[in-house]
């Protein structure tokens, strides 16, 4: 993909493709619709009567397969990659740590959203007003740590980020997935 080409976005309602490794940072953008999707539904279970198992079933896939990965992804090499990047005017320091407490927050909550989420699709049960509640918060704390990475950490990661830091970035994201690596290409391919 060249730098002039649009980035064709997904739905968001299945799991980010690989193919977009390629391009890193795209990558974490669809992982961050994909994100908001997941918040979507979980909106919808707070609100339904009664329990969707396909929504919830949707979203404790998304919890226990994708979201960790994608955490991952930004803690150990986006985070890092944009500290060492970044100028002081950046103020990147201020940004990764108030997207670092809203993620610790929602990371708080994910063994008990897990956890209640397993329990109503094994017995049927719907969710309580105390189980909502906590669903609300757990997807606050995910979309105020998105915005904070879609308005300021992405925009600044194109600016900053070097293409052998994207490579990198690319290399680690792809074997967290159990992905073979790019063959690597010379700067005039």
């Amino acid at each position: 993909m060249h730098p002039s080409e649009p980035v064709l976005r997904g739905s968001g309602d299945k799991p980010t493709s690989p193919s977009l490794l390629a391009n890193p940072l795209d990558f974490i953008s669809e992982d961050h619709l994909r994100e908001r999707q997941v918040c979507a539904g979980i909106d919808g279970l707070t609100m339904a009567d009664t329990l969707d198992r396909q929504a919830a079933t949707s979203v404790l896939r998304f919890l226990n397969e994708e979201l960790t990965v994608h955490l991952r992804d930004e803690a150990e090499d986006l985070f890092p990659l944009l500290a060492r990047r970044c100028t002081e005017e950046d103020a990147i320091e201020g940004a990764i740590d108030r997207i670092r407490a809203e993620q610790d927050e929602a990371m708080r909550l994910l063994p008990q959203v897990r956890a209640m989420l397993a329990s109503c699709l094994d017995t049927g049960a719907g969710l309580s007003a105390e189980d909502r509640a906590v669903l609300s918060r757990f997807a606050g704390h995910v979309r105020r740590h998105l915005v904070a990475e879609n308005a300021i950490l992405l925009p600044i990661a194109r600016a900053r980020l070097t293409r052998a830091d994207l490579r990198t970035l690319s290399k680690h994201m792809r074997s967290r997935r159990g992905l073979s690596d790019f063959a690597e290409t010379t700067d005039a391919e």
